[in-house]
């Protein structure tokens, strides 16, 4: 049997303590949440109710989520800053005799 695409989605389990429980989470589908005593019993719970969200909007003929990790991902995105901020990332650049692209990614990936 083929891996279903559902099972492909990014889960994670987390503590409320406002719920007093776990509370399971769909990246893909972040207005779904699904609580439980557990965390095993909370990622038993989101995954079935992501099964049967996407079963309901197959059915309804709508598009549904590619899951995160099979997108391809150019590796380029527009941020605007601040000109202050674009200002000292250049000069930090320029210091550092990188490019500025070098300096960002830096950051970002801190």
């Amino acid at each position: 049997m083929a891996e279903k695409k559902d099972s492909k989605y990014t889960y994670r389990i987390t503590w409320s303590e406002e719920d007093s429980e776990y509370v399971g989470l769909c990246s893909e589908f972040a207005c779904l949440t699904w609580l439980a005593q557990s965390p095993e019993a909370a990622l038993k719970g989101i995954r079935k109710l992501v099964r049967e969200v996407v079963a309901d909007m197959v059915s309804n003929g709508e598009p549904v989520p590619e899951p995160i990790a099979t997108k391809h991902f150019s590796g380029k995105f527009m941020v605007r800053v601040p000109p202050e901020v674009h200002r000292q990332l250049a000069l930090e650049a320029a210091e550092a005799k990188v490019s500025l692209n070098r300096v960002v990614s830096t950051k970002l990936s801190h």
